[in-house]
This record gives C-alpha cells, sequence and structure tokens, in this order.
C-alpha cells in the first residue's frame, strides 16, 4: 500500500479492542487451519483499526509526523461513533473479510484527515467532498478483520459471523446500523503502510 495512513483505533482501555485483537490473530486463523498452516495462504495480523485515509506522501508530515498529526482538527470524541453494521467481504486483498462500519458516525473524522492528508486542504473542500462521495460508494468504512487473497464464501462469512456473535460483539439490526456496537472517540495512529504488514507500526499517536 503506497505512502502513509491514518488508522483510528478503539481507545486501548475499551473492550473491543481486546476482542477484535483476539479475532484477528487467534480465533478466524483457528477457523480456517489450512489456510493458517499454508506457507503462502498464512494469514497476517495487524492491529484492529478503522482506516481514515492512505496514500499520504511522507513529504506531507516531513521530518515532525507527530506536530503534523497535533494539527490536524479532528472532531471531538463527541462527534466520532464508530459502529459495526454487518460482516462482509470483496475480492480485495485488504478487505477480505470486515465489518462495515456506520457511515454517519465517522464521515466527519474521515473527511477532515483525506483534506488534511492527500488532498491539500486545510478544511473539508469540494475536492475532498467529491472523494468522500466516491469514496462511500467504493469502499466506505471498515475494520478489517481478515486480509488474504483466497474469496470468501457464504459458509465461510456465516463462520465468521459466528465467531463475532460469540466474541460479545453486537452488530447492528436496524437499516441504518445506528444499533451496532463500537466505540466513540478513538486514537490516531500514522503509520508508513508502504512497508511490509508485519512492520506496520505508527510513527505518531494521538487521542481523540
Amino acid at each position: 500500500m503506497p505512502g502513509s495512513s491514518l488508522w483510528l483505533l478503539p481507545p486501548p482501555s475499551h473492550p473491543l479492542h481486546s476482542i477484535l485483537s483476539t479475532l484477528i490473530t487467534t480465533t478466524l486463523p483457528s477457523l480456517f487451519l489450512s489456510e493458517s498452516s499454508s506457507s503462502t495462504l498464512a494469514p497476517h495480523f495487524f492491529t484492529p483499526h478503522m482506516t481514515l485515509t492512505s496514500e499520504i506522501s511522507p513529504s506531507v508530515y516531513g521530518k515532525s509526523p507527530q506536530a503534523w498529526l497535533d494539527s490536524i482538527p479532528f472532531p471531538p470524541t463527541s462527534e466520532v461513533h464508530v459502529r459495526f453494521k454487518d460482516v462482509t467481504t470483496q475480492d480485495v486483498f485488504y478487505r477480505r473479510c470486515y465489518l462495515r462500519v456506520r457511515v454517519e458516525g465517522v464521515r466527519e473524522v474521515v473527511g477532515i484527515a483525506r483534506a488534511r492528508g492527500v488532498e491539500g486542504e486545510d478544511e473539508v473542500g469540494e475536492k475532498t467532498r467529491r472523494w468522500v462521495e466516491w469514496w462511500m460508494e467504493e469502499y466506505g468504512p471498515h475494520v478489517s478483520l481478515m486480509y488474504g487473497s483466497v474469496p470468501m464464501d457464504e459458509d465461510k462469512i456465516e463462520r465468521v459471523v459466528k465467531a463475532v456473535a460469540e466474541a460479545g460483539i453486537e452488530l447492528s439490526k436496524s437499516a441504518d446500523g445506528e444499533d451496532g456496537d463500537g466505540w466513540d472517540g478513538g486514537v490516531v495512529w500514522l503509520v508508513p503502510t508502504d512497508q511490509p504488514i508485519a512492520e506496520w507500526k505508527p510513527i505518531a499517536v494521538r487521542e481523540l
């Protein structure tokens, strides 16, 4: 993945931080043992997060990534609401299996991340608004559970849904997704995602 990314993580003290980590690193790999034992299909482990934006050029933050991250006018915790809608899949490596997130609770934080990180706008302007509309149609906010190149059929998705429920995560039962589990606010990481997945570590961190 070229450039760097801004991620939104659950607060470290939030139960979902450990629940999602266990799903990603232990529970879900154990459901698909043939893949986990394959040298070519072995699962990739990563910190649970929702990507706010990616493809940020290192020239944007230069030698002061923390100062740059601190300068972004993110909305306060009271205006950032990550809510899980359902489990789904796409035939894309980084979205092999993921939790869809309700758009309305994260639209503002995604917008300012994109504006400052990629579009060169101090505030959310026309370029960023156009991108957000495109992004909602093509990708939408999500929290990945599994990366990989092997397609997920309906049976596999149902097994993941069951594992998510057994872990204590309640998905939305309404059309707008407002009643699903999730978290408010969180921690933003700036991560050089042009490195191998195993080396994805933050170079700047900020709590909302």
